[in-house]
């Protein structure tokens, strides 16, 4: 663990495993630009990647699952407006995006989404077919991090057929990082061990309510020189808001959870720290954590978050959190 939690800027850089790609310490997470939990307009999706780019932010994340490619659209025709080689792009494979047939009517999954069928195709052709969709959605000619999504039912075809695939790309410079992405961290463990990656991103799992990631998965990324994306810090919003109808883990939080975040925000309005402060600068106490991937849906969000980024944060905080069998250190 690292000893200090001095300011962080969201402008400060650091490098993806072995790779030469380098990302702003705080990456802006863009499913909420595609509708995770509630409907965003285009002007609000711009405004705010805006209030992003002005506070310093360099680093987008996005998806073709994240609200059916809209969340690509919307970043691409953000990121087109801004200088070439001035932003770190990642994207995601896994989930194939098809028109609906006549009678074939999906129930959506992100909302405001345009219908839309998800194929999962974890094989070679899928993901080169896939990161060519995502350009041509994007509207830009390159995507510098490219992470399989969501292969925990699909490994074997993940480690057989994606990542392969993906290191080729990579040597022939299609893309310049690869990893994968998602919630279990048993899963990101064993692509850490059989694949040629630069980076995971793991969501929710090394946060103040769930620190799972730590026992194992964040050894073995250090050990081995991988990268890790936190995402997820907020556990939904339960950690920016403890409040009933609050989410966590993509769904309504608990009262029990509800209970323990409020608990863990008293240890931290007793240090006159924001409990979303404490939150953001958690999973970075970790040496394997490199930086984290923030979803906003506001320009406000974004500026709050930023704010919270960029404070101090005690380590006594934690210390007392720990003490009192809130956190496990």
């Amino acid at each position: 663990m690292a000893e200090a939690t001095a300011p962080l800027g969201a402008l400060e850089r650091v490098r993806l495993g072995r790779s030469s790609v380098e990302i702003t310490r705080f990456v802006l997470g863009c499913a909420p630009l595609g509708g995770l939990y509630q409907a965003v307009t285009d002007e609000q999706a711009d405004a705010t990647l805006e209030q992003a780019w002005r506070d310093g932010v360099r680093a987008f994340d996005t998806a073709p699952h994240y609200g059916g490619g809209l969340s690509e659209r919307r970043v691409g025709r953000f990121l087109q407006r801004q200088p070439p080689g001035s932003f770190v792009l990642s994207t995601k494979v896994g989930r194939l995006l098809v028109d609906q047939g006549e009678g074939d009517v999906p129930a959506p999954e992100f909302a405001g989404e345009a219908p839309v069928v998800r194929v999962r195709d974890y094989s070679a052709e899928g993901v080169r077919r896939s990161l060519e969709e995502s350009l041509e959605r994007l509207g830009i000619d390159r995507i510098d991090v490219a992470l399989v999504h969501d292969a925990e039912e699909h490994l074997d075809a993940a480690l057989d057929g994606a990542f392969p695939a993906l290191a080729a790309l990579r040597a022939e410079g299609v893309v310049g990082a690869i990893g994968a992405g998602m919630n279990f961290c048993e899963h990101l463990e064993r692509i850490v061990r059989e694949a040629d990656v630069d980076c995971i991103l793991v969501a929710g799992r090394y946060s103040l309510l769930d620190q799972s990631a730590g026992r194992s998965l964040l050894p073995t990324c250090a050990e081995r020189g991988v990268s890790v994306l936190a995402a997820g810090v907020f556990n939904g919003d339960v950690l920016a808001n403890p409040r009933p109808g609050a989410h966590f883990d993509y769904r309504p939080a608990s009262d029990e959870v509800i209970a323990r975040a409020r608990a863990i925000g008293e240890v931290c309005a007793s240090f006159d720290v924001p409990l979303a402060a404490a939150a953001l600068h958690f999973p970075l106490r970790h040496d394997a954590v490199h930086a984290l991937v923030v979803g906003a849906r506001t320009p406000r969000e974004v500026a709050e978050d930023v704010a919270h980024f960029s404070a101090t944060v005690p380590d006594a905080l934690y210390a007392e959190l720990a003490t009192r069998g809130l956190v496990q250190g």
